[in-house]
């Protein structure tokens, strides 16, 4: 098949595999603990108010099948949106301010579950003497700091790939052949230290066309070997704009990462920039785009880049 074949063909989205059933496929101690108080949550709804459970029931659109559990209003969506189609209109979310805190949403269980326990040994040594407070003080920013999100200005030039995660940049590999992209590509790999905000955007406008989980090792992600021995999330993107490139973005755990946090929906159109997941603590992010003419890769080794704001690279768009 010819490039500009490749180019024109549109993909059609596939079906989740088996082993992703859940938006943090690795599971861990902290998602237990939440979908255990989302059970609790429920269970109090139907009991004491039923009214607001009619009303969130008739307001929901979408299915809800393939979901392990009931959606009774947009909460029960964190851990399994990628499972099923129902939603909410924005304005009915009594709780999108959580959206507005500087902090990862997917990580606000951690935070609570590490974050008060060390602001009470904090309180309480201190209480004592201050300088039993420095130990969990500095924890707890650090819990706090790891776990920000801060706002990113999107660039909107047409051409653009933004980065799809905040770190150093760590490869920039010519492939002589990429499977899904159908052609040469180029793959960059972007190293995130535990100092380095962990939320994942996506690089352009377009469509999700395939997802893949791969379980595997924990190896430091400065290895080279954790490319591809590491557990994964393999993410198909295809461009909205012409000529619909071809796109993949992988999350990879590392040496202290475990989990893995993406809540695309197969099929679901994303904004340059769009948040769609996280990977806890220290990992690594790559993106692998067409070797296409006209193309100019502007990322270089050791630089610094912020996810959904730093331009990896740049198609010249060709001439009317």
């Amino acid at each position: 098949m010819s490039n500009v074949e490749t180019k024109s063909v549109r993909l059609e989205p596939e079906p989740l595999p088996d082993n992703l059933r859940s938006v943090q496929p690795g599971g861990g101690f902290c998602y237990q603990v939440e979908l255990a108080w989302g059970r609790l949550r429920r269970w109090f709804l139907r009991t004491f108010r039923p009214g607001y459970v009619r009303q969130m029931g008739a307001a929901r659109y979408g299915s809800a099948l393939g979901v392990g559990h009931e959606i009774l209003d947009p909460r029960d969506l964190k851990y399994c949106r990628n499972q099923c189609t129902c939603d909410w209109d924005p304005s009915l979310d009594r709780f999108a301010w959580r959206e507005k805190l500087p902090f990862a949403r997917w990580g606000l269980a951690e935070m609570q579950l590490m974050g008060l326990p060390l602001l009470a040994l904090a309180v309480v040594g201190g209480w004592f003497h201050w300088y039993l407070a420095i130990v969990p003080a500095v924890l707890l920013a650090f819990v706090l700091y790891f776990f920000r999100d801060p706002p990113r200005q999107v660039p909107l030039e047409p051409g653009l790939l933004v980065s799809p995660a905040d770190g150093k940049v760590v490869e920039i590999t010519r492939l002589e052949h990429d499977e899904f992209i159908g052609r040469p590509a180029v793959r960059i790999g972007i190293f995130l230290s535990v100092f380095n905000v962990h939320i994942n955007r996506a690089p352009a406008e377009s469509r999700v066309i395939r997802l893949v989980y791969s379980p595997g090792a924990f190896l430091n992600a400065l290895n080279p070997e954790s490319s591809f021995k590491n557990e994964n999330l393999w993410i198909g993107l295809e461009e909205e704009s012409p000529p619909h490139r071809r796109l993949v973005v992988r999350q990879i755990a590392g040496l202290i990462a475990r989990r893995i946090v993406c809540d695309l929906r197969s099929g679901e159109r994303v904004a340059r920039g769009h948040k769609f997941g996280m990977i806890k603590l220290g990992s690594r992010t790559e993106l692998i785009f067409p070797d296409d003419p006209g193309l100019e890769i502007l990322a270089q080794i050791g630089q610094n880049v912020s996810g959904g704001s730093t331009v990896l690279a740049r198609y010249q768009l060709k001439a009317e």
